[in-house]
């Protein structure tokens, strides 16, 4: 293991304070201190004061009051800054990577190579973006009339990030809103709001103007329900749960405001009977352990045609054993710990409750030894459990993939829509049309075909049904942060006394 005394490297930087208001760095007013664990070892990395709903208040101030001179800058402007926030990122690179491994538990490698480069990527894309913003040309649609359409920001956004991907997700919400000429107040996760700090003292650092981005690390039922719910925040971004995804809503509504929701998923991997078996069984694994499963689009549901699924499963059971669990900080680390040992006692009662109605292939149990202390679980694998199962139903949000057989092509793709969810999904064949009818039957936002997790900057990410509505990433993202204005041109004196008279009559 890593020197458990393992220091948080931007400690000095952040000062002891985690909430980031009008372009500084201050403590919280609740009254309350918080400690940010490192779940590999359980220790204590970093302890700051949760925010109030002053806190709230001053940040939706700060926010509000920057909007007019953010909004009214060129997407020039926006571009430069947003260009210039991608170089300040790359070259603080290390240090993103190391905060997200240290309060997360992700392995070294994945933050270097997945979570801090896509975070990067993005913000270059949004800074491309913010310069091709569209609306519809101009034209002369009913008689002397020409019309335009206006894409103009909404105003103050306030946005609540999870804890599995926090550096990504405050990326993912805070860049098309301030691309768009919005400002943003973001609440990140209580347990992993390191790397969502660092990331809006970069921006601050690139020049990106004092309140645009601001930080509060709140409790969600105090801080973020009352930035849901506050009068002037003009729309509500939210990540995590369906159920909390429900309240949020019902907030949100009361105000009438703009509405962003990504939530749950349990997303199925159909394997048809002339898939490439091996394929499929690496792409099971990854697909299954990316992030130790703590991933709303992570291969959950493994549907297998009933002549490859012994096969599919005695191999994934085989390769899932010879994951590689360990230390974050260590080299050959394939799989780091849980979020918390909250998060692993629930995973484990997933697993110990279906026992009694399907088979634990590997896995199912925490590690001993060395790993003890930390909030780890073995990759596991289960089969043979009914589609009506709670571990086949419920996101269980953990390193565990559970199979089951199908005989045709109708029952496999249905059984994939079989869940209120519709997140993700991927379909593994050879046969073009075969996976040309999976991606069009199967409901979900992103449908893979012959392999299952990546995403790129260009595309859009969101769900269907209970999995939430609206996008991130993409353009489509980036048109989901701004409000539509018709704007319409008279263009002759003569129309408006002739309009006149058809509403009004001759009355002088």
């Amino acid at each position: 293991m890593h020197n458990p005394g393992h220091r948080f490297q931007a400690q000095d930087r952040l000062a002891g304070g985690a909430q980031y208001i009008g372009g500084r760095l201050t403590q919280g007013t609740s009254g309350r201190t918080h400690a940010v664990v490192n779940p590999a070892t359980g220790e204590e990395v970093y302890t700051y004061e949760l925010a109030s709903t002053a806190d709230v208040d001053a940040a939706v101030a700060a926010a509000r009051a920057a909007f007019p001179g953010w909004a009214a800058t060129t997407p020039g402007e926006r571009s430069d800054a947003l260009h210039r926030f991608a170089a300040v990122l790359a070259e603080r690179a290390e240090e993103f990577a190391q905060a997200e491994s240290l309060q997360c538990g992700k392995p070294l490698k994945l933050t270097r190579e997945f979570d801090v480069p896509g975070t990067i990527d993005n913000t270059a894309f949004f800074a491309g973006a913010a310069r091709h913003l569209q609306g519809q040309s101009a034209g002369e649609y009913s008689g002397d009339h020409t019309s335009y359409v206006r894409r103009e920001p909404i105003g103050v956004v306030g946005s609540i990030a999870p804890w599995n991907y926090p550096l990504q997700m405050a990326a993912w919400k805070i860049l098309p809103a301030i691309a768009a000429g919005n400002t943003i107040v973001l609440k990140p996760a209580e347990l992993t709001p390191l790397t969502s700090l660092l990331f809006a003292e970069a921006a601050t650092h690139a020049g990106v103007p004092d309140g645009v981005i601001n930080i509060v690390t709140g409790l969600g039922k105090e801080a973020g329900e009352h930035l849901v719910g506050h009068p002037d925040v003009a729309m509500t971004s939210f990540t995590g749960s369906t159920a909390v995804g429900r309240r949020v809503a019902e907030i949100a509504t009361s105000t009438v405001k703009r509405l962003h929701l990504e939530l749950g998923g349990k997303a199925p991997f159909l394997v048809f009977d002339d898939a490439d078996l091996e394929a499929a069984v690496h792409g099971a694994v990854a697909g299954s352990l990316i992030n130790t499963g703590q991933d709303c689009t992570a291969a959950t549901r493994a549907y297998v045609q009933r002549p490859l699924y012994e096969a599919f499963v005695e191999r994934t059971g085989a390769l899932m054993a010879s994951v590689r669990v360990g230390d974050p900080f260590a080299p050959g680390t394939d799989l780091g710990p849980l979020i918390s040992h909250a998060q692993r006692d629930r995973v484990a009662g997933f697993v110990d409750r279906a026992r009694g109605y399907a088979r634990v292939v590997t896995g199912g149990e925490a590690p001993q030894g060395e790993l003890k202390s930390g909030a780890y679980y073995a990759p596991t694998l289960v089969a043979d459990a009914a589609q009506d199962s709670e571990i086949v139903q419920a996101e269980i949000f953990g390193p565990v993939l559970v199979v089951l057989p199908f005989d045709t092509d109708d029952e496999g793709i249905a059984l994939a829509n079989d869940t209120p969810y519709g997140l993700a999904a991927s379909a593994w064949s050879r046969d073009v049309y075969r996976a040309n009818r999976a991606t069009r039957e199967i409901k979900a936002g992103c449908v893979w075909v012959n392999d299952h997790i990546p995403i790129i900057s260009e595309m859009p990410h969101g769900g269907y049904k209970a999995s939430g509505f609206g996008k991130d990433m993409s353009a489509y993202s980036f048109e989901e942060y701004t409000q539509v204005k018709h704007v319409m041109f008279d263009n002759t004196a003569v129309a408006r006394k002739d309009w006149h008279r058809t509403v009004f009559g001759d009355r002088p």
